[in-house]
Formats: C-alpha cells, structure tokens, sequence
C-alpha cells in the first residue's frame, strides 16, 4: 500500500467517516456474535470499531510492519493479531460466528486470489455466519489513490456468482456512495 493511501486509512477523519458510515451499517446488517474474523485490518481502524460490537476479534493481516504495529497497540485487548495470509494458515474450520473485509479486496493480486479468500472464508465460518465487507468502487478517483499499489478492483455485478460459488448464500450487493459498495452473504451449511 502506498504511504499517501496507508497515510489516509490511519487517519483520525477516516476514523470518524467509519464511526459515522460503516458502524451503523454493521450494527444492523448482521449480528456478528462473538468471535470475528477481520481480514486485513491495515491500520486497524476496523478493528476498533468491531471490538465495540464483539467479544472477540482475530485480525489477519497480510503486511508485517502493520500486523506488528497492530499487535502492539491492541495488546491488552480482546484482539488477537496474526501475521499472515488466511488462504495459508492454520485456522480451525467453522469457528467463526462473522468474517469481515473492508476495502481490502481490491489489494489482491488477482481475481483468482479474491475467489480462493471466499472460498476460505466460507471454510472458517459457522454454517448461517455472516460475511460483511465493503469495497472500491473502480474510477479514476480511486485508481489515482493507488499509485504504486496492487490494484484489482471487484465488479459489484459479478460478486454476487463469485460468492454463491464460494458456498454463500443471502447474497445482497449495493452500492452505497460514489467510490464504495457494501456486501453482505451468509455461509450455507457445508
């Protein structure tokens, strides 16, 4: 990610935009029960705003330096942070009551690597659990903010097949603004 994009997403009026949009869009999109799983928290401005809704989060964050700093500052909380991929590591299967992913699809390598994700999110998740996520709109606007990043931007119009193949089921997909849509999908029973 580059400086000016991780710069904006640690942002105190970042902070503010997700309590005022993305918080009251997850408290009445899904209950999230009690243990959460986000994928790639970055600066972990998401992350504040589950533990508010949630007994427990596992943050799974790609990048070291920001899987470190997050680990860091959520030490004494009921956060676990762990360095990785989620389509590699060790996770047990169903365990999850959410799965979350904020504005970060659009960071993988391929449209492939985001289908092999769905794939694995519905593996760790409860049969009924939720997926909440949020994404890039693709434009001008936003491919500028992306200057020297991986870029792969989701179409809103394929999503809905790529997550039924995926397993999930109650697929809803809506734009929300100019540069954002919402997801929402529950994990079928397996």
């Amino acid at each position: 990610m580059n400086q000016s994009h991780l710069t904006h997403l640690a942002s105190p009026a970042w902070a503010l935009t997700l309590r005022a949009e993305l918080l009251p869009w997850l408290e009445q999109a899904a209950d999230l029960g009690e243990d959460v799983l986000e994928i790639g928290p970055g600066p972990g401005l998401t992350t504040d705003l589950l533990l508010e809704l949630t007994t427990r989060v596992t943050a799974i964050e790609i990048d070291p330096d920001l899987a470190a700093q997050l680990r860091t500052r959520l030490a004494d909380s009921r956060a676990e942070v762990i360095h990785g991929d989620v389509t590699a590591l060790e996770l047990e299967p169903n365990r999850f009551s959410a799965a979350t992913c904020f504005s970060m699809l659009h960071h993988m390598d391929s449209p492939q690597a985001q289908d092999q994700l769905f794939a694995r999110l519905h593996h760790l998740l409860r049969p009924g659990a939720p997926l909440l996520g949020i994404d890039s709109v693709d434009s001008e606007r936003i491919r500028r903010a992306h200057i020297d990043d991986t870029y792969v931007p989701v179409d809103p119009a394929t999503l809905d097949q790529r997550l039924r193949t995926a397993g999930f089921t109650d697929i809803t997909v809506a734009g929300h603004n100019d540069y954002l849509f919402r997801f929402s999908a529950v994990s079928s029973a397996l």
